[in-house]
C-alpha cells in the first residue's frame, strides 16, 4: 500500500467546502549543488494542495503545477494569488483564462509561510540527498501537515479536543495500515 493514499482520503475529511482561492509560490532548493524549484499551492485555509519539485522556473513548470492541481482538485479556483513571477500569468492565461489573478508582493504570505516548516526540516536532515527524496518528502509532509492543521481560533476548547482526538485516531489508523 502506498503511504500517501490513506492520507489523501483523510485529508479530504478535514477540509470543509470547495477550494475557491489558490495561493501559489516557489522556493529554491539546492540538491548536490544543483538548483531545483519547489512549487507549492496552498488554499485560503492554509491547507497544502500540492507541492512539486521541478528543475525550471518558467511557464512550462507553472503549467505542470496548474495541470496537476486541476486534475487533483477537479475544479478551477475562483481566485489565484501569486507573487509577481510572470510564469504564473502566462500559464493561467493558457489553462484558466476565466480565473481572477491577484499578483502582488504581500498577498501570498500564506504560501510563503508554508515553506518554513520545510526549511526547518531540510536543515535538520542536512539537505536533501536527491530530487526524488525531496519530492517524496514534500508531498508526504504536506498531507500529514494538513491532517494536523486545526484552526484553533475558530474553535472552543471542547471542539478542539474532539477534533484533535479524531485526528489522532485517523493518524493511528494510517500508521497501522502502513505498518501492516
Amino acid at each position: 500500500m502506498n503511504a500517501s493514499d490513506p492520507i489523501k482520503l483523510s485529508k479530504s475529511s478535514c477540509k470543509e467546502g470547495a477550494v475557491h482561492i489558490w495561493q501559489l509560490d516557489e522556493m529554491v532548493v539546492t540538491i548536490k549543488g544543483r538548483k531545483y524549484w519547489l512549487w507549492r499551492a496552498v488554499d485560503a485555509n492554509g491547507y497544502v494542495l500540492d507541492a512539486l519539485l521541478q528543475s525550471g522556473r518558467n511557464k512550462a513548470a507553472a503549467l505542470r503545477l496548474m495541470r496537476k492541481l486541476l486534475k487533483d482538485q477537479g475544479i478551477a479556483p475562483r481566485v489565484m494569488v501569486t507573487d509577481k513571477l510572470r510564469s504564473y500569468s502566462a500559464a493561467k492565461a493558457e489553462l484558466m483564462p476565466g480565473v481572477e489573478h491577484r499578483s502582488h508582493k504581500g498577498l501570498n504570505n500564506r504560501a510563503e509561510n508554508s515553506h518554513l516548516p520545510l526549511r526547518r526540516r531540510e536543515r535538520r536532515m542536512m539537505r536533501f540527498k536527491s530530487a526524488r527524496q525531496c519530492q517524496h518528502f514534500v508531498s508526504t509532509h504536506g498531507q500529514i501537515a494538513n491532517l494536523f492543521l486545526l484552526h484553533r481560533k475558530h474553535l472552543n476548547a471542547t471542539d478542539h479536543r474532539q477534533l484533535r482526538t479524531h485526528t489522532i485516531s485517523i493518524w493511528r489508523e494510517i500508521a497501522g495500515s502502513i505498518a501492516a
